[in-house]
């Protein structure tokens, strides 16, 4: 079976969890709540990890970023995050341009 670009990006959106820099060890964690963040991660940081995992190349056009998904990855919740194997190999296949699609960020705020 063939992975396409649109399983790739199926999958991105797919992701659980949140993310949020945290200031004191100057990296991204990730938590599953947003109550679960404390004090040392920054408010306006916070974002799902379905949208983190996408970076604004040009208007209305994103990339899916292998470093940002490579952060996800480092913190081996797989399960949890709901990293497929189609995710697994895009990181792999560093060969290859990473994806850039037209889409709309989503915030969890506008989805009422």
């Amino acid at each position: 079976m063939s992975i396409t670009s649109y399983d790739i990006c199926s999958a991105a959106d797919r992701l659980e969890g949140l993310v949020g820099f945290h200031l004191k060890q100057g990296k991204h964690i990730v938590r599953f709540s947003e109550d679960a963040f404390g004090l040392d991660v920054v408010q306006d940081s916070l974002q799902p990890c379905s949208e983190f995992v996408w970076r604004l190349v040009g208007e209305g056009r994103m990339a899916l970023c292998r470093a940002r998904l490579g952060l996800l990855f480092e913190q081996h919740m797989d399960d949890r995050l709901n990293i497929g194997e189609s995710l697994r190999l895009y990181l792999k296949r560093s060969d290859l341009p990473e994806i850039i699609a037209e889409r709309v960020a989503v915030r969890p705020d506008a989805a009422q």
